[in-house]
């Protein structure tokens, strides 16, 4: 299987599988979340952001995996001079085509976008059933804590 760029077409697509994602994680998307993420993702794809997809090949039109992911450039550190960042967001594969490579096809695709980009720190939340995927491409846990201050 190949992991391709993502198209505007595929838009509703890779949207769906964010939402498979997240009723995984146990959040249930409203219809205000697709709308809007819908039109985020339209307007960011290409730009500083992109997702590569693995096609479903049992149903033309329907996408098996899809990984979105975005630049930022944040300032230097001693580490990245650059300060381009990758953050790996919207990973999902539909629960009939798991465990078949494309999770691994759409990550690594992504990966090398990223280094294309010059985002030489990549970063993600994974799920305790995504960590071993995340950590065999060599994702480890930073020097420093994460910490997250979420605001209703």
């Amino acid at each position: 299987m190949t992991a391709r760029r993502a198209t505007s077409d595929d838009v509703p697509e890779v949207v769906r599988l964010a939402g498979v994602m997240y009723r995984s994680m146990g959040h249930d998307a409203s219809p205000e979340w697709w709308r809007v993420a819908a039109a985020a993702f339209t307007r960011r794809l290409d730009r500083d952001a992109t997702a590569f997809v693995v096609d479903d090949p049992s149903a033309p039109g329907r996408l098996a995996a899809s990984a979105v992911g975005s630049v930022s450039e944040r300032f230097p550190g001693p580490r990245n001079l650059a300060g381009r960042v990758g953050y790996v967001q919207w990973v999902a594969t539909d629960p009939g085509q798991r465990r078949r490579g494309h999770a691994r096809a759409v990550i690594v695709a992504l990966l090398d976008w990223f280094e294309s980009e010059g985002a030489s720190a990549v970063e993600l939340h994974a799920t305790t059933e995504a960590e071993p995927l995340y950590r065999s491409l060599g994702f480890a846990e930073g020097p420093n804590r994460a910490l997250r201050l979420l605001r209703p």
